[in-house]
């Protein structure tokens, strides 16, 4: 095995829950909005597609881009959009499973998501998400404190393992 190398992202990130790695820029989400617009002069219902992603597991985002992912093997799936060959995208850091990527989509309508990243919202986090509220007095009440995951893990002098 080589070494990992990781891109810095500058802006505001979603990242990894479990290791915190960089995953995508919030300004490469294709926004519900964004597609709104593209298809503000289409009805509703003769659209042909739907401006929201999501998973077995819930919400999921598509971008543009992602960062410090490795790419899994390509497979045909049957998406709520119809069939499609994707390859499962991992964290390049611990290997957790973060969500897919459109490789070829069957249907002429849906080939705007070739070459795109869906992340899973429940497998990703953005900075909120990443940070902790902790009493710091001993009688419970009074001063609240921020903490980020690393702030908490040098306070308490504890290690975690992932």
């Amino acid at each position: 095995m080589g070494r990992i190398l990781m891109v810095e992202l500058d802006g505001r990130v979603y990242r990894c829950p479990f290791c915190r790695t960089q995953l995508a820029l919030i300004e490469d989400l294709i926004s519900k909005r964004s597609l709104s617009l593209a298809l503000n002069r289409i009805p509703v219902e003769s659209r042909p597609f739907s401006t929201s992603f999501h998973c077995r597991h819930g919400k999921a985002y598509l971008f543009n881009h992602g960062t410090n992912i490795s790419v899994g093997d390509e497979e045909e799936r049957v998406l709520f959009s119809g069939m499609h060959t994707v390859a499962d995208i991992f964290c390049c850091c611990c290997g957790q499973n973060v969500g897919w990527k459109y490789v070829v989509a069957q249907e002429k309508i849906q080939k705007y998501k070739e070459g795109k990243f869906v992340l899973e919202r429940g497998r990703i986090a953005d900075g909120t998400d990443l940070e902790f509220y902790v009493d710091t007095r001993p009688s419970g009440s009074g001063n609240v404190r921020c903490f980020d995951v690393d702030q908490l893990i040098n306070y308490f002098d504890v290690e975690f393992m992932f």
